[in-house]
């Protein structure tokens, strides 16, 4: 059966047979494509956003494409005898290269993160702790980098023998209490690191932007021994709270007797002068009332004796003459 001029097919009864003239063109096409393509990339490469690129002759740095050439990133390069000759290319891109003579590596130019391992340390008083620290650095020139660390992995390994030995340097000069309560002193302390490390890693292209501690812990066998110390300060500042309490309330008390004892004093002193005044005008109203009837005040004083003394089962032995019974008989 025939459906066109370029396409046979052929059907017998054990065998299907498909021919098209046109696959030839097609497959041709494809690898004038493929030579094209790698042609294209013997001779061009492309810088990325997020990447700066060292440029190889041989095995010897040629050129580097960087974000920005700087005075300092120039002068570093000049300073080293590999170097000296070395190109510096701003931007990013589609660069040429010759192929089969230049090779290119690629570098990442945004802040790279290195975790380390939780590892130990000791303090000057001798305490161990177990700190989980990173660090954000970048690569400040890639041609430096290139020839001295090669790549990330050979770089965070520099970084972690350069960074644990700073932290137990620096460590090892303050108490395990300033690590773990004093947040100024270490934020104080990783930004020194850092510098110190940058320094360090200069001459490799390397810069440490951050420290940080992630989590400061205890060995295990510590656990008690600090609980035990935490209950003994505890213990300790509670005495010292009850005994600087009980001088305080001490004060108080001393304070408010004494005052209670100038108020009383001052209303006993006043209660006795008013006593004395009623005293002294209950006289005066005695006498008076005598001057105007002494028989009658002397009657009433009698009466109000008999009330006291008298009852109805009051038995009294008295001489009848006596002036106490002068109004009990009559006569």
């Amino acid at each position: 059966m025939n459906m066109n001029n370029d396409n046979i097919i052929d059907l017998s009864k054990n065998n299907l047979r498909f021919k098209n003239k046109g696959w030839p063109k097609i497959i041709a096409g494809f690898i004038l494509l493929f030579v094209v393509g790698i042609i294209l990339k013997s001779f061009f490469f492309i810088v990325d956003e997020r990447e700066q690129v060292v440029v190889r002759k041989f095995s010897e740095v040629v050129k580097i494409i960087v974000d920005q050439d700087t005075d300092e990133l120039r002068e570093a390069i000049t300073l080293n005898n590999q170097l000296k000759n070395v190109k510096i290319i701003e931007g990013k891109g589609l660069f040429f290269k010759i192929p089969f003579i230049q090779t290119t590596e690629s570098f990442k130019d945004l802040l790279l993160t290195y975790d380390s391992n939780s590892r130990e340390v000791i303090t000057k008083d001798k305490k161990k702790l177990i700190l989980d620290n990173y660090a954000q650095w970048k690569i400040t020139n890639p041609a430096l980098f290139a020839i001295s660390l090669v790549n990330e992995r050979a770089a965070h390994s520099r970084l972690d023998d350069l960074i644990y030995s700073k932290l137990n340097e620096e460590i090892g000069k303050v108490d395990a209490e300033i690590i773990i309560s004093n947040k100024e002193y270490v934020y104080s302390m990783l930004n020194e690191i850092a510098n110190d490390v940058s320094v360090a890693l200069k001459s490799n292209g390397v810069e440490v932007v951050d420290i940080r501690i992630k989590k400061t812990d205890l060995p295990t066998e510590n656990y008690e021994n600090i609980f035990n110390r935490m209950i003994t300060e505890r213990e300790r500042a509670a005495r010292t709270y009850r005994s600087e309490g009980n001088e305080e309330a001490q004060k108080i008390r001393s304070l408010a007797e004494r005052e209670s004892t100038i108020i009383e004093a001052t209303a006993y002193e006043e209660a006795e002068k008013i006593k004395g005044e009623g005293d002294a005008e209950a006289l005066r109203i005695y006498a008076q009332a005598y001057n105007q009837d002494p028989e009658f005040y002397a009657f009433w004083r009698t009466l109000q004796a008999y009330k006291k003394t008298l009852s109805s089962k009051t038995k009294i032995v008295i001489d009848p003459n006596s002036t106490f019974a002068k109004y009990l008989f009559d006569y």
